[in-house]
């Protein structure tokens, strides 16, 4: 679970999962001073690495002889009513055509990926007053 909340300054929110933290902000251009990730960047970031951690953990198990993977995800908001991740996965190492056709196989499979394939919907209980 997520906590996030404010600190006085204009959009900059202060999130934690109660042992890290982190910063998000908004762009100049929204009001924001830029001082962390964009919300959506905390998107992207979730599913890389997650592809990145699932890629690692398989080769791994597999016995496949990865030394590093790059995996870079763009979140496309462009069309009206779908939104797509665009993901790109490197991965070096001595690796067969085989191997790298089985890692991206087992990307596809990474937990982010399959949570935002599914149906979503959110529940929004009534609001409280701030302590």
């Amino acid at each position: 679970m997520i906590h996030a909340k404010t600190n006085g300054e204009p959009y900059r929110i202060w999130f934690s999962n109660g042992q890290h933290e982190g910063l998000a902000d908004a762009t100049r251009d929204k009001g924001g001073q830029n001082a962390g990730f964009r919300p959506h960047d905390l998107l992207e970031a979730a599913l890389a690495c997650c592809v990145t951690m699932t890629a690692q953990m398989f080769a791994e198990k597999s016995g496949i002889p990865l030394r590093a993977v790059h995996t870079t995800v763009r979140l496309n908001r462009e069309l009206a009513n779908e939104t797509v991740f665009e993901v790109q996965a490197e991965f070096d190492g001595d690796l067969t055509s085989g191997q790298i056709q089985q890692l991206q196989t087992a990307i596809q499979n990474c937990p982010v990926r399959k949570t935002l394939s599914r149906s979503i919907r959110f529940d929004e209980p009534d609001p409280k007053p701030a302590d």
